[in-house]
């Protein structure tokens, strides 16, 4: 089982599909997670970007947003790219109304820090543990890191700016790798889940 772990993908709003096909290219059963039972059969899970108030108000509608903190308090590997960044963070510098997060690192997010949707772009990120050539970030209405806690793991900045880090099993990126047909990102994160289920299968 360590060698295909199961990861999900939270498929309340926004780019599902491309984290489906970039999971199942890095070695992992990929499968939607829309209600509390599915969180209970995945090994791990992404947080896909979108609009994270939208992601944060229907998780909590759909009853996930309390079993997706406790999950991630228990271990879960769980990795969340750009409003996945967002949700991840244990505070939003400028949070919308209502917007909660599900936390798991202690880090401080800009929302849409690089610009506006018509702002978005595309750059060449070098990123801590992925080997070979750099990363080709996809920035849509991205936020960046304000300022992260000891225990977090700055892994790219861009401009001067965090954009990818890692506290333990948790994992955020600014950026949209699933959208390059580059899966090394998403293979990094498919280690980190088959190391987490390592102990348990000896």
């Amino acid at each position: 089982m360590t060698d295909t772990p199961v990861i999900g993908v939270l498929a309340l709003q926004g780019d599902v599909r491309e984290h489906l096909v970039a999971l199942a290219a890095a070695g992992a059963a990929a499968r939607p997670v829309r209600r509390p039972e599915e969180l209970d059969d995945v090994d791990g899970l992404v947080v896909p970007g979108g609009e994270s108030t939208t992601i944060s108000k229907l998780a909590v509608l759909f009853g996930l947003l309390a079993p997706l903190r406790a999950r991630v308090r228990d271990g879960l590997p769980v990795y969340g790219t750009c409003a996945g960044m967002i949700l991840l963070a244990d505070k939003i510098l400028d949070p919308r109304s209502g917007q909660e997060t599900i936390g798991g690192i202690d880090m401080i997010v800009r929302r849409n820090a690089f610009g506006r949707q018509n702002e978005s772009f595309e750059s060449a990120v070098d990123v801590k543990g992925i080997e070979g050539d750099p990363v080709e970030g996809v920035f849509i209405r991205a936020p960046w890191v304000e300022s992260v806690g000891a225990a977090v793991d700055v892994l790219a900045e861009h401009e001067g700016h965090i954009v990818a880090v890692r506290q333990g099993d948790v994992l955020a990126t600014s950026f949209h790798p699933e959208l390059t047909g580059d899966h090394r990102v998403h293979a990094l994160f498919v280690d980190m889940v088959r190391a987490k289920q390592a102990p348990r299968s000896l």
